[in-house]
C-alpha cells in the first residue's frame, strides 16, 4: 500500500500488495553480534521497536522525517544513510540489511553478493501483516526482541479491541482521502485499513470500486455523498489548503465547507504497528461524540 508523500519520496511505499516475502530464510538463532542497517521507514520503525541500541548500525535517510516516520525523534540518536546505495550501506559493516519490496533490486543483490544477509519485507496490508513482520525481525535479533514483539502485539490488540467496542453501532462516516499526486486510495491500501478500524466508509472503494491507488474518477466523485475528507497535516486549514483550488476537490461541498478529518502525515501510509495510533486519531476526528470523557 503507498502514501501520497511516499509516492514522491520513497516510490511505492503507499501501494501495499499481497503477501510478505522474506528475502532469506529466518535464522534458527541470531548471530552473537548483530549490526542492522534499515533501508526503509517501515523497517526503521520495526527496528527501533525491537533492537538493542548497539544492534542498530544505521537507519534510512527518511528516518528523522516526521512526515514519513512515527519515530522521527527517536531516530535522531542513530546514524542515517546519506544515500541509499550499496557502498554507503556496506560502510556501516552490517550483518543484516532490512529492505522493502520497493527497494531497488540491483541494490539488494549487490548487498547480498557482499555476503550480507538481507530481509525483504513486502507484506504490509493490515495489522496482522505488521505483527508478522515484527515477529520475523524479532527472531533475527534474538535476545529480548521476541518478548518485546509479543508485548507490542498484545498492546496493539488491546487498543484495537477497545476502539472497536467504542465504535460499535456507530454509523460509518463516508470519506475519501484526496491527494495532490493525481491518485486516490481505494481498497487494499493503508487508507482502507484506517477506515476499517476508524468507523469510516471509503467511498473510493465502495462507490468508485478502486483497488490500490488509482486516478480519481473526477466527474463521478462529484456525485459521491462525502461526509468528510481525510487529510494530513497539523491543522485543518493547513491540510485543506492545497485542495481549495485543485479540481475536482475544489468543487466538492465537503472541501468548500472545510469538513475535514485531520491526521498526522505519517499515519496515512503507516505500515507498522504504529498504524494503531492512526486508527485512534481518525476515529476521534470522525466520531468526536464517542470520545467525550
Amino acid at each position: 500500500m503507498t502514501s501520497p508523500h511516499r509516492l514522491l519520496a520513497v516510490a511505492v511505499l503507499f501501494v501495499f500488495g499481497p503477501i510478505l516475502s522474506v528475502g532469506a530464510e529466518s535464522a534458527a538463532s541470531a548471530p552473537a553480534v548483530v549490526r542492522v542497517v534499515s533501508q526503509s521507514v517501515g523497517t526503521d520503525e520495526l527496528l527501533l521497536a525491537l533492537a538493542e541500541p548497539g544492534q542498530i548500525a544505521a537507519l534510512s535517510n527518511y528516518a528523522r522525517e516526521p512526515s514519513y516516520s512515527a519515530v522521527a525523534k527517536e531516530a535522531e540518536a542513530y546514524p542515517a544513510l546519506a544515500r541509499g546505495d550499496a557502498e554507503t550501506i556496506l560502510k556501516f559493516r552490517p550483518t543484516l540489511v532490512l529492505a522493502a519490496n520497493y527497494s531497488r533490486l540491483e541494490l539488494v543483490e549487490q548487498v547480498r553478493r557482499a555476503g550480507v544477509r538481507v530481509i525483504v519485507i513486502d507484506r504490509y496490508r493490515n495489522l496482522e501483516d505488521a505483527f508478522a513482520n515484527l515477529r520475523t525481525l524479532a527472531r533475527e535479533l534474538g535476545g529480548a526482541a521476541p518478548a518485546r514483539a509479543e508485548k507490542i502485539v498484545a498492546d496493539c490488540t488491546a487498543r484495537v479491541k477497545a476502539l472497536a467496542a467504542r465504535l460499535a453501532g456507530a454509523p460509518r462516516v463516508r470519506v475519501i482521502a484526496p491527494s495532490t499526486y493525481g491518485v486516490v486510495g481505494g481498497a487494499d491500501t493503508t487508507f482502507q485499513d484506517l477506515c476499517d478500524h476508524a468507523g469510516a466508509e471509503n467511498l473510493a472503494a465502495t462507490l468508485g470500486h478502486l483497488v490500490g491507488h488509482q486516478p480519481p474518477p473526477n466527474e463521478q466523485m462529484l456525485t459521491w455523498p462525502i461526509d468528510r475528507v481525510v487529510v494530513m497535516g497539523n491543522s485543518a486549514a493547513e491540510a485543506l489548503a492545497p485542495f481549495l483550488k485543485l479540481p475536482p476537490y475544489q468543487f466538492m461541498s465537503a472541501v468548500r465547507e472545510r469538513r475535514a478529518a485531520v491526521i498526522l502525515p505519517y499515519m496515512l501510509s503507516s505500515v507498522t504497528h504504529h498504524r494503531v495510533a492512526g486508527y485512534e486519531m481518525l476515529a476521534r476526528a470522525l466520531h468526536p461524540e464517542l470520545f467525550k470523557e
